[in-house]
């Protein structure tokens, strides 16, 4: 039966109104833009057989859309799930003089969308196997070759590990594309060589890198893409590269120049219109903004995410719009709603996209764990990580430095001085081979954490003196207004500019923390519970310098710092002030 152009629109646009659904209501659940399905409603653009087949499901249509729907091969994808140098792929390979035979252009086609669709909304298992079939369908056509193996490299990897599977594929799709000199397989090549280089920049030293293909061969290759990337060009190839090389070069360049990065790929992903890259730009304008110090900024970021996350329906955006939310809650003190969440509802999601979605568990499970210690941090309860199953997951990271320091830190926290010291004197002696920032910044600041608690004890001059030359120089590049984060994202360890302080006061320089402590004051005012640890470390500085006037001003200081603690339930941080009131001079 020949159906007239406009039939399926004008039937789409009569069930959608009779469902009391707005166009954007509709789009978000189908995973497309507005914006085209305005244009297909309007019989200016056509459907696949996908969208058909998921409107007919939201819509209960019981088959009446699908049976309108295009025969497929016939024209346009939704722009949500289409990508331009990707759709330009399956089109060539379908193209009159390449139908030689070689594989089903039409099925090629037909997979890479529904492994689009897949995607959109979280189901990582099904995209992998539609891109996979896709993969092995084209053989004998490198161009639609290296398009399937871009999407199955848009996968989530293990944090800290090499994907050594990808890194063989993106290797060998870009050997055959050698001497290809189109520009489709210019821009292919581009969008290959990003993921090569993040995926090789995942590791996070040069033991767990692949040979010699460690996190700085990664950002190097990353850096060296940016520069070949046109100023003007296809805007997906723009926003595959700048999203990749962006976190190839997340640990080595300076947290403004990431967000730089960031602000690129949300005009790119502006003008694409594509729900996947709108959301990793969004994500990633956030992650920088908070690394910037810029809170206020960050908020409004995070409020275009959330509704990004509800718009798209798919479980991973959910996921990361909930570790955001809770970030925020522990910056902000609300730890009754972080509690919730860490402790109650991400288990239940770990479990469903574990189970369902076959993310890495390891992403899932290390952003959980890294909540769940700064929060007990937070609440003076880190006694709790060693009665529980927290402990050992720490340690089963500790190839990830940062944990590493945590443990220090919360060995020095619950009275276990000399344990802690210990483990922080091991930490130190791998500094020199910490990236320049990214994750070094986080894991830096813990580290400072430690010094501080350890200066205030006493008794760990001699520990203490060799080391802090080093960590002081590791840290000045970062010092200002920034604010260490840990995770991608998972908690703000506190602002760059208090460690560089407390550092400066464990060498014997009060009034040199002081003048960080005064910078360290912009991010922190806007959390108070960051306030009162400020504070604290504030007072000590005070009285360290002495002088007219010092000891009055040392003891409000602690006394504000002290309500802090109470009002947010901070029994280990209320403690040291309270002990601290109660001997004058102590510092």
């Amino acid at each position: 039966m020949v159906i007239e152009h406009d039939g399926f629109g004008a039937e789409l646009r009569r069930r959608r109104i009779a469902a009391g659904m707005s166009l954007s209501e509709l789009a978000g659940k189908v995973y497309c833009s507005r914006s085209f399905l305005s244009r297909v409603e309007n019989g200016r653009r056509r459907a696949s057989l996908e969208l058909a087949q998921l409107c007919d499901e939201v819509l209960d249509a019981k088959g009446a859309l699908v049976g309108l729907a295009p025969l497929p091969g016939t024209d346009a994808v939704p722009k949500a799930v289409r990508g331009g140098a990707g759709e330009r792929a399956a089109g060539a390979v379908g193209s009159p003089e390449k139908k030689d035979g070689r594989h089903d252009h039409a099925e090629f086609r037909r997979l890479l969308r529904r492994g689009d669709l897949s995607h959109a909304a979280g189901e990582m298992r099904e995209a992998e196997r539609h891109y996979t079939a896709a993969y092995r369908g084209a053989e004998g056509d490198p161009r639609a070759q290296a398009e399937a193996v871009i999407r199955m490299a848009r996968r989530w990897s293990d944090p800290g590990q090499v994907d050594r599977e990808l890194l063989q594929s993106l290797r060998g799709c870009l050997a055959a594309l050698d001497g290809d000199g189109s520009a489709e397989a210019a821009g292919l090549r581009l969008r290959l060589e990003a993921h090569l280089a993040k995926k090789m920049a995942l590791a996070v030293s040069q033991d767990t890198a692949a040979g010699l293909a460690g996190p700085a061969e990664g950002a190097r290759l990353a850096e060296e893409t940016l520069r070949r990337l046109p100023d003007e060009g296809d805007d997906e190839v723009r926003c595959e590269v700048l999203t990749e090389c962006r976190w190839a070069r997340y640990d080595f360049m300076p947290a403004p120049e990431s967000l730089t990065l960031s602000e690129r790929l949300r005009e790119a992903a502006a003008r694409q219109d594509s729900p996947y890259f709108r959301g990793e730009a969004l994500m990633a304008v956030a992650i920088d903004q908070l690394r910037n110090g810029r809170i206020f900024s960050a908020l409004a970021t995070a409020n275009q995410y959330r509704k990004h996350a509800a718009d798209t329906h798919s479980a991973l955006a959910r996921w990361q719009r909930h570790t955001l939310d809770a970030l925020l809650d522990l910056w902000h003190g609300r730890f009754d709603a972080a509690a919730e969440w860490i402790f109650v509802e991400s288990l239940k999601f770990i479990e469903l996209l574990r189970a369902d979605y076959a993310v890495p568990a390891d992403n899932l499970t290390q952003t959980r764990l890294g909540q769940a210690y700064w929060l007990l941090r937070q609440q003076g309860r880190l006694a709790e990580l060693f009665t529980s199953d927290l402990a050992g997951d720490v340690e089963r990271h500790a190839y990830f430095p940062v944990w590493r320091a945590g443990l220090a830190l919360a060995l020095c926290e619950t009275g276990q001085y000399a344990e802690g010291a210990d483990l922080f004197l091991g930490c130190v002696a791998d500094v020199d081979r910490f990236p320049p920032s990214g994750w070094a910044v986080p894991a830096l600041v813990l580290l400072a954490e430690v010094c501080a608690a350890l200066d205030l004890e006493g008794g760990f001059e001699a520990e203490l003196a060799p080391v802090l030359p080093t960590l002081r120089a590791r840290l000045a590049p970062h010092d200002g207004e920034q604010i260490a984060l840990g995770g991608w994202p998972t908690v703000l360890v506190g602002p760059t500019a208090r460690a560089c302080g407390v550092l400066a006061l464990a060498a014997g320089e009060p009034e040199t923390a002081l003048e960080h402590f005064r910078r360290a004051a912009v991010p922190a005012r806007s959390s108070q519970p960051e306030l009162a640890r400020l504070r604290l470390a504030q007072a000590r500085a005070v009285r360290r310098l002495g002088g007219p006037g010092g000891e009055p001003h040392a003891v409000r200081l602690l006394r504000e710092a002290s309500r802090g603690a109470e009002t947010y339930g901070m029994t280990w941080l209320g403690g040291q002030c309270e002990g601290l009131l109660e001997e004058p001079g102590r510092a």
